[in-house]
């Protein structure tokens, strides 16, 4: 009876998010990867967001922007985890050893997609936040904002500092030590 209506609904369940984490997993972990920085970090986070998507899957199936709601997790998550990481290695080595070396990416990434990746690093989390959604995710102010859990008009001005900020960024780059 109940039993037998439980079962089924929780296979259109599992079939309805397994979908959904097939469409989204690679676009959070790229998210996670833009805002972070960290390609090694970038899965987890976006495991444990998917994770958190599918303890609440009822509600997030039913809303509007099931993507933005993943989108929002791990852009939560991965402000933590800058928080956590800035309160851990404050006054230990420095900034320095929040970089990543390099190295290990096996990405062919060309100089300038490197210089811009380094410069976003420095750029505050919420205005990073904003360049990254806005521009890599290309998702509307509206997207964005609601994404973050901030005003529209956040997003334009954080979105507008941000750039001209990485912009700054890059040129005093070169002579930062970027090329001899």
């Amino acid at each position: 009876m109940t039993f037998g209506t439980t079962v089924s609904r929780d296979a259109v369940t599992d079939g309805e998010f397994h979908a959904f984490f097939e469409r989204r997993h690679a676009e959070l972990s790229r998210l996670a990867y833009l805002l972070t920085g960290e390609p090694d970090a970038a899965d987890d986070i976006a495991a444990d967001a998917l994770l958190e998507v599918w303890r609440h899957w009822d509600r997030v199936s039913a809303a509007d922007s099931p993507s933005a709601y993943a989108r929002g997790v791990v852009a939560n998550l991965c402000r933590n985890r800058i928080r956590k990481l800035g309160r851990e290695r404050l006054g230990q080595r420095g900034w320095g050893t929040l970089w990543r070396d390099r190295a290990h990416s096996t990405d062919a990434d060309v100089p300038a997609v490197v210089d811009v990746r380094s410069a976003l690093r420095l750029v505050p989390y919420r205005r990073r936040a904003c360049l990254v959604l806005r521009y890599a995710f290309d998702l509307s102010e509206q997207e964005t904002a609601r994404t973050l859990g901030i005003s529209v008009g956040t997003v334009k001005s954080q979105t507008a500092r941000g750039a001209a900020q990485l912009a700054e960024l890059l040129r005093a780059q070169p002579e930062n030590g970027g090329e001899s």
